[in-house]
């Protein structure tokens, strides 16, 4: 059966999504690893790096930042379901597409609006920490607010045709997994 172009994209968008954020979660490992090693040096050997404890920073900023759009496709955002779970799919996938389109979207286009000034002049200066010995990359750093509305946007759209396919009844694109039957069910 040939998927219609929507959901074909839709599909790509996601994976590519889904790809962005398994990379990125690995770096919850070495943020572990990282803030162990600080922890050694300090109480061990009384001594430390700045640049190491920056790039604990750097590494939480980059799992949340790239993260978000991973966390939006698998709809773990915060949210209150007091009406929306007792609506019918289709009527879900309207609330979804127009929240997407009229919500989400602005917000993340109003993101990177604003924060593009803020990151070309760090980028204009090629920020680096305030630290002595701290990291020469703040413009990088600064940077993933750009990425990552970038990766909600992709998101976005990829939710909003997911939507669109729900609401014309064609074939629907896999949804969320429940957590708790797939476990019960072992």
């Amino acid at each position: 059966m040939q998927k219609n172009p929507a959901q074909a994209i839709s599909e790509q968008l996601s994976r590519f999504i889904d790809l962005c954020g398994r990379y990125v979660s690995w770096l919850v490992v070495f943020m572990v690893l990282v803030t162990f090693l600080v922890v050694v040096m300090r109480y061990l050997f009384d001594t430390g790096w700045i640049a190491l404890q920056e790039s604990i920073s750097y590494m939480h900023s980059m799992v949340f930042l790239v993260g978000a759009a991973y966390t939006l496709k698998y709809d773990e955002h915060v949210r209150v379901d007091i009406l929306y779970m007792r609506l019918s799919l289709k009527a879900r996938a309207w609330v979804d597409l127009l929240g997407h389109l009229f919500l989400l979207l602005p917000v993340v286009i109003f993101i990177a609006w604003v924060s593009y000034p803020y990151v070309y002049s760090s980028w204009e200066i090629m920020e680096g920490s305030q630290e002595s010995g701290g990291l020469p990359g703040v413009f990088l750093l600064k940077s993933l607010i750009l990425v990552m509305s970038g990766l909600l946007a992709l998101q976005a759209v990829a939710l909003i045709l997911q939507a669109i396919v729900r609401i014309f009844n064609q074939t629907t694109p896999p949804q969320k997994e429940d957590k708790t039957e797939a476990g019960a069910s072992i």
